[in-house]
């Protein structure tokens, strides 16, 4: 490591982490508990209640106020804990974008949420009026379905909602990147420029879409900070993620993963103590929704370090392609060197942390399968 970074690098990344790291978990922490008091006591149907009756108390004014409510109420709660690691990382140089910015950003996200969620609960809820005891056989079918049109859908309408691309100007640069994609015999529809500095000083590129879709983004950030290789490096790492079908395969497997757990839930909703905790009568009761939230939540903290351990290895063989496509290790190196020194990652974080929550192998790691890896003969 010390070959690597200086003592001040590495102290520095690590303060970074030990300031923001509590108030991330904490925030985490937080909205879970909230979402399990109000999902697993009365307290939840009584928030759906009193939102549906703001509207008329019918079925849907529950299922849709209900649904808003509670999208406002986890808002809400993490609303101080965001605020203070920008606090945070603002004194650390990575935030360049002003409070009204990071207000129109939380309002754009929390408008593409309720976008997303309102019409979800009332075809949920349609399904439960349907079929109270087999609602979710066909509920598990529209989520694998709707998690594979999101997948293809996301480059085209979530992403220019908090920012703004660019093609790539002609010139070496975007020539070398379409060449390390036609070496690669991956298509690529366009190479663009996201306006990533109106927010953070942070280096990031990435492949994004499918098919029709598919698109090398790199950050503006990335343009003016790195050199060309090292930008070159950055794009092989994510054709890596297209050439061994990550995007793909992380749909699929979303996918599977989507129907699983509306599966889970619906043998959870039909537990009649669960029910009765929560005071709803059954799974078609808008009262449920709470629960349903909750039992969503906790299936989610409970997988999330298998699933950061499978990104992990995933990352992990996109660094290898990368070294295979450009044949450059040094250069990966120095490109590893830049993206923790200019993100101001702790390069080398306790084993734990890594394990429950990284999504990256850390920079220490990469290096050193980049000076381990060797061309195949």
């Amino acid at each position: 490591m010390a070959e690597d970074f200086t003592a001040e690098q590495v102290a520095r990344g690590r303060a970074l982490r030990r300031a923001q790291v509590p108030w991330l978990l904490g925030g985490r922490a937080v909205a879970l508990a909230l979402t399990l008091v109000v999902g697993l006591t009365p307290a939840g149907a009584g928030l759906v209640t009193w939102a549906g009756g703001l509207f008329g108390g019918s079925r849907t004014a529950e299922v849709l106020a209900g649904a808003a409510a509670l999208v406002l109420l986890g808002q809400a709660v993490g609303l101080p804990f965001g605020a203070r690691v920008r606090v945070i990382r603002r004194g650390y140089g990575l935030v360049t974008q002003g409070w009204a910015g990071w207000a129109v950003d939380a309002l754009r996200g929390l408008a593409l949420t309720l976008v997303l969620v309102l019409p979800l609960a009332w075809g949920l809820y349609a399904l439960t009026a349907h079929a109270p005891q087999r609602w979710w056989v066909p509920a598990a079918g529209a989520a694998a379905a709707l998690t594979v049109a999101l997948s293809f859908l996301h480059p085209l309408l979530i992403e220019p909602v908090f920012n703004r691309f660019s093609p790539m100007p002609e010139g070496e640069l975007r020539s070398a990147l379409l060449g390390l994609a036609e070496r690669d015999a991956i298509r690529v529809r366009s190479v663009l420029v996201a306006d990533a500095s109106r927010r953070t000083t942070a280096l990031n590129a990435y492949v994004s879409g499918f098919g029709a879709t598919r698109r090398i983004v790199a950050y503006d950030t990335l343009l003016t900070t790195a050199e060309p290789r090292e930008v070159e490096l950055v794009v092989a790492h994510e054709l890596g993620h297209v050439k061994h079908r990550d995007v793909a395969l992380g749909t699929v497997l979303g996918a599977l993963g989507a129907a699983v757990a509306v599966c889970v839930l619906g043998l959870l909703t039909a537990w009649p103590p669960l029910l009765s905790a929560a005071g709803a009568t059954d799974a078609a009761d808008p009262r449920s929704l709470p629960l349903l939230a909750a039992c969503a939540a906790l299936i989610g903290a409970v997988s999330g370090p298998a699933q950061c351990a499978v990104s992990r290895r995933i990352e992990a063989r996109a660094d290898r392609h990368a070294l295979e496509l450009t044949g450059d290790p040094e250069q990966f190196i120095a490109m590893q060197r830049r993206l923790a020194v200019a993100n101001v990652a702790d390069v080398d974080p306790p084993r734990i942390l890594e394990l429950l929550f990284a999504t990256h192998p850390s920079s220490v790691r990469r290096i050193a399968a980049a000076r381990a890896w060797r061309p195949q003969t």
